[in-house]
């Protein structure tokens, strides 16, 4: 059996511990209206989207998934469990633990411990964060993968309740967010394996060894002396990645980016005569991704959530410009690999207008 680094039982007690922290107090009336909502709202978003991007889910009918914090992080725990499995079983293969030498196995148990309570702690913190969730890792538990949307319902409550969102408005606004992800993955014939085989890919590239882990510390250590903060970019993963990964990783960013981007347009375009609050819903939540700072603020950069933060923004920027460009310019992006921008190009449109605009022509 293969080594694993991670105490799972131990993630999950400390994440559901922190998650359980300034929890909104749910009572079964309002759950249950909760449930009923996003079920009824779900299929009413997933119209909504297809008429905006004229994406349209080869998986059939999104099925909505209304779940406690405690449900959302068991969920990620499995899907990252799934995910470092190949990972393991290289290590394996290889006749070495992660570190790259045999552990006595009472520092092991040791080091699995500390490492399951750390994995905790963020997924704790993140589950307080999250409002829906469509993720193809995710998606693989369902009776039908791909047809999963979550909804982490004290999280929508606790927003609701602070800034007097109207609930109808609000769930509906979530649910396109949602299922504009959905319409992506699974109305893009190509997407799916696309973007499972760039995660597959910088997790076959890894190579969890002593020196390589040295020269990557030495080399944040250079960066912090230039006055540059390592993990800024994209998280401590990013700042401790081999060159090879790193340009799996920028692959994944910049696709991250186009989606994220496109998702956020999506949102607040694909209804905006029945959400009459959106723009206020858009400000709000805009200026909770801000407001970190301290310790939050290095969390968020140590898990690659800032660098996350950035993607919505760069992301629609480079939505926006293209569509000031060429209206029907955008489609070309759901077309073919080939046509997804670079990270260099979401952060500079006029270099992927002039790469593909000419192939816009022959499609017109």
């Amino acid at each position: 059996m293969a080594y694993d680094p991670v105490d799972w039982s131990v993630a999950e007690r400390v994440a559901v511990r922190v998650a359980r922290r300034a929890a909104p107090l749910v009572d079964p009336r309002t759950n249950d209206r909760l449930h009923a909502d996003f079920g009824d709202l779900t299929p009413i978003a997933e119209g909504l989207v297809t008429e905006t991007t004229g994406l349209t889910s080869l998986e059939g009918p999104a099925k909505a998934e209304v779940t406690d914090r405690a449900g959302w992080i068991r969920a990620n725990l499995r899907s990252f469990q799934r995910l470092i499995g190949p990972l393991l079983e290289r290590a394996e293969r290889d006749g070495r633990g992660p570190l790259g030498r045999a552990m006595p196995e009472p520092l092991a148990r040791a080091a699995r411990a500390v490492a399951g309570a750390e994995l905790g702690a963020v997924l704790g913190w993140m589950s307080t964060r999250v409002l829906g969730q469509y993720d193809l890792l995710l998606t693989e538990d369902a009776d039908t993968p791909g047809d999963v949307v979550y909804y982490v319902g004290p999280n929508v409550i606790s927003l609701e309740r602070r800034h007097g969102f109207p609930p109808n408005e609000f769930r509906l606004w979530i649910a396109i967010h949602e299922l504009t992800h959905r319409a992506q993955f699974t109305g893009v014939p190509w997407m799916r394996q696309h973007f499972l085989g760039l995660v597959d890919k910088g997790v076959s590239i890894a190579a969890p060894d002593p020196k390589t882990l040295a020269a990557a510390l030495a080399r944040m250590a250079g960066e912090i002396r230039a006055g540059r903060n390592p993990i800024a970019e994209s998280g401590l993963v990013g700042a401790l990645a081999t060159p090879e990964q790193a340009a799996v990783l920028r692959q994944i960013q910049a696709l991250m980016s186009l989606l994220e981007g496109h998702g956020d347009i999506v949102m607040n375009r694909a209804a905006a005569d029945r959400i009459p609050g959106a723009k206020r819903f858009a400000e709000t939540l805009q200026a909770r991704r801000e407001s970190s700072s301290g310790v939050t603020r290095l969390l968020q950069q140590l898990i690659g959530m800032e660098a996350k933060m950035r993607q919505y923004k760069e992301g629609e920027r480079f939505v926006e410009a293209v569509e000031a460009e060429d209206p029907g310019l955008l489609a070309l992006v759901w077309e073919d690999p080939q046509y997804l921008p670079s990270l260099d190009e979401v952060r500079d449109p006029p270099r992927w207008i002039d790469r593909v605009g000419g192939r816009s022509l022959e499609i017109a």
